[in-house]
């Protein structure tokens, strides 16, 4: 690979991730700001309330987003893809709204106020999710992208308003992120839409997802399996230990969060292009973007884990004194940074819907990973169960890649013979 083929590559993944990372510096700084101004508790349970909308984005992905991704790039006639819209839009909304209530009511068990406002947070963020993924199928980064930036700055304004005036800072925070969640929303359907917005709960939508579902149950068994994998070490954390406990290890994860919102947002990209090339059997180009993302992904990787180790000790904040930060991020830079090494094959087994496979691969990860966090929490500090999240993530590396390879590979000889 030549230097100007290296420049491309790292241009097109900086403009690729433009929208997330503003988006991820607006939550590492609200993370930041939240731990030096409200108590370990208070952190707690909003970074619990952000665990369970990534769980949330996680279901949308698996049950909207991602079918409309695929349907809408292999599609080749516009009604179509309006149908799709129209489905898939339809039970997002549903979904979003379910999730929103379910938060409400695990909220309403630790909160005296802000319970609806903190499910409305997420129930919201979900829905934007879905939204920003149709649109990136539909090749409108730039509006995506304004949306963002919208989000970004209202959530941004709001929230260094919330903290300036120091009263009833979690009530006010969840009621900022909400309405810019709403905002976000709102700019892409008003600007991005030249035909009347349609819902539909009807018969039509239940129909489309019987067909669907022999390949979406496996979806959901998959999504279902990872969250348990990537986010049951923290759940677990906060049930036995409380969410004080979880304060340090969420103030570490948070700082490296910014990973996973880049390797997200390089799937929602890469997806319609792959999905594109698999169904024009175009398997040598889909081999080159295999072999070409992997190494530009591990050194975005690497370089920001040290920018974050180095300015550690500037951000830490006087509430996690002799929690030995600078050793749990570590091990949350573990964590965070393997998602981004197994992106690629995760993109390509999701569009052959070979969910059967990813769902028996994160179950054998969550299972060691959890079995180890269960051992850990019972023998040594808390702390330490990040050593269970990042044995999950290396076996969920490799098996990746074991599937994925000897397929494409497969898939490569035969297309040559054609």
């Amino acid at each position: 690979m030549n230097l100007r083929a290296i420049r491309q590559i790292i241009l097109r993944l900086v403009v690729m991730v433009g929208g997330e990372a503003m988006q991820s510096a607006f939550h590492l700084g609200l993370n930041i700001a939240l731990l030096h101004a409200v108590s370990a508790r208070d952190y707690g349970i909003f970074a619990l309330v952000m665990v369970v909308g990534g769980l949330g984005l996680t279901y949308i992905r698996a049950l909207t987003a991602l079918p409309a991704s695929i349907a809408i790039s292999q599609s080749r006639r516009l009604g179509a893809s309006g149908a799709y819209d129209v489905t898939f839009g339809s039970a997002a909304m549903l979904l979003s709204l379910l999730l929103g209530l379910v938060v409400t009511g695990a909220l309403s068990a630790w909160l005296d106020e802000g319970a609806p406002f903190g499910g409305a947070f997420v129930g919201l963020w979900a829905m934007r999710a879905h939204v920003r993924t149709v649109f990136f199928a539909r090749n409108r980064q730039m509006l995506v992208s304004m949306s963002d930036l919208a989000f970004t700055l209202s959530g941004a304004i709001g929230a260094a308003w919330v903290i300036w005036g120091g009263t009833h800072i979690l009530l006010h925070i969840f009621m900022v992120m909400a309405g810019a969640n709403a905002l976000g929303i709102a700019l892409m359907l008003i600007a991005g839409r030249n035909r009347r917005i349609r819902i539909t709960l009807g018969r039509h939508l239940w129909r489309r997802y019987r067909r669907l579902w022999r390949d979406l149950k496996w979806s959901v068994l998959s999504v279902t399996i990872t969250n348990l994998q990537g986010q049951g070490m923290a759940l677990m954390v906060a049930a036995m230990a409380g969410p004080a406990a979880y304060a340090p290890i969420a103030a570490a994860l948070v700082n490296f969060a910014p990973l996973r919102i880049v390797s997200a947002a390089f799937a929602n990209m890469m997806h319609p292009e792959l999905s594109s090339l698999i169904a024009r059997r175009d398997f040598t180009e889909v081999g080159k973007r295999l072999r070409r993302w992997p190494l530009p992904l591990a050194c975005l990787g690497i370089l920001y884990g040290i920018v974050v180790l180095i300015a550690l000790p500037f951000i830490e904040p006087d509430s996690l004194a002799g929690t030995d930060l600078f050793r749990i991020s570590v091990l949350a830079w573990i964590v965070g940074s393997l998602p981004m090494l197994y992106v690629m094959p995760r993109i390509w087994l999701e569009i052959a819907h070979d969910f059967r496979s990813i769902a028996i691969l994160s179950a054998i990860a969550a299972a060691a990973g959890l079995l180890l966090v269960f051992v850990l929490l019972l023998t040594v500090p808390p702390s330490w169960a990040l050593l269970g999240g990042a044995l999950s993530e290396i076996i969920v590396l490799i098996g990746s890649w074991a599937i994925v390879r000897p397929r494409q590979r497969v898939a490569e000889q035969a297309g040559s013979r054609r």
